[in-house]
């Protein structure tokens, strides 16, 4: 059985990449195997003395860009500043948390992250790549539900759980709508996606709430470390595999090993579900899909 590894990641001399959350945990780890191997690695953070530590202890070209996703401006501001070519955009930034926040915006702070944010910055960065956008999202996907009458926990009884499913759907759902929009326009960039199965890193202690009891003794011992959890993210911007593909861990029901293409709920692969959660997106950032399909043009 053929796995994937570090030493499979092609040489990217002269290649760009931007990991959002790259400070620690998995976004670390990503973004480290991807200079290692000779990229230019953008860590987009949103803690700049944080992201400049980590970028400072990570071997090969770094450079630091502020980036805060719970935030519109910032995500503006981000892409404002881009100029130049991006090989690969790595939407890895990611929160938890039990308790209800918000963005600046006024958005859940889980979906409004996760999900709005990552759907803004692709679309507003989307002319410059050339390569791939791999976003990082979950198999909590398989628990959750788009709630188009109240995506914003404004109304029902706050579920941190549900929340974080909602967020992880929505980014499949994106990958897959991201990549049937760019089939139509004639692109050759690829949307894909990544779970990094159980990883012990510092989503579990969002919000100051780390992880107690069983949870954390399942953590200890089940748990894979921030390289290993990175591998599913790096195979699926480098593999050899079709857009709108999500790759995971091969074992322990996807939560542990080397990454494969692995499946995803019905609602993750429901077209219309995708295309309606991409227009909502755009009516709350304000931001579009810049591409036009071949017909259009023609």
């Amino acid at each position: 059985m053929s796995t994937f590894s570090v030493v499979d990641i092609p040489n990217m001399a002269g290649k760009t990449v931007i990991v959002t959350g790259a400070s620690s945990g998995i976004g670390l780890a990503t973004a480290h195997a991807l200079a290692c191997v000779g990229a230019r690695v953008v860590f987009a953070v949103r803690n700049i003395e944080k992201g400049s530590a980590a970028a400072a202890a990570t071997a090969g070209v770094t450079e630091v860009r502020e980036l805060n996703l719970a935030s519109l401006d910032s995500v503006r501001a981000f892409a404002a500043n881009w100029d130049g070519r991006i090989d690969l955009l790595i939407n890895n930034a990611g929160v938890g948390g039990p308790e209800l926040s918000r963005t600046a915006d006024g958005f859940e702070m889980q979906f409004g992250t996760n999900h709005l944010g990552h759907f803004a910055l692709t679309n507003l960065l989307l002319e410059h790549i050339t390569g791939r956008v791999v976003t990082v999202a979950s198999q909590a996907e398989r628990a959750g539900r788009i709630d188009f009458d109240d995506l914003n926990w404004e109304r029902k009884p706050y579920q941190s759980f549900g929340a974080y499913g909602q967020s992880k759907l929505a980014n499949l759902l994106f990958t897959a709508e991201l990549q049937r929009r760019l089939s139509a326009a004639g692109s050759g960039v690829l949307a894909t996606a990544a779970h990094p199965g159980y990883v012990a890193t510092n989503i579990y202690s969002h919000a100051g709430h780390p992880p107690s009891g069983l949870s954390a003794i399942m953590i200890r011992l089940l748990a894979q470390d921030a390289n290993m959890g990175a591998l599913p993210t790096l195979y699926a911007a480098v593999a050899d595999i079709p857009g709108n593909s999500f790759a995971g861990p091969r074992h322990f029901a996807h939560m542990r090993g080397a990454p494969m293409l692995i499946g995803r709920s019905a609602s993750a692969q429901d077209a219309d579900l995708a295309r309606r959660l991409w227009t909502i997106s755009e009516q709350l950032t304000g931001i579009h899909y810049p591409l036009q399909p071949i017909l259009e043009r023609a």
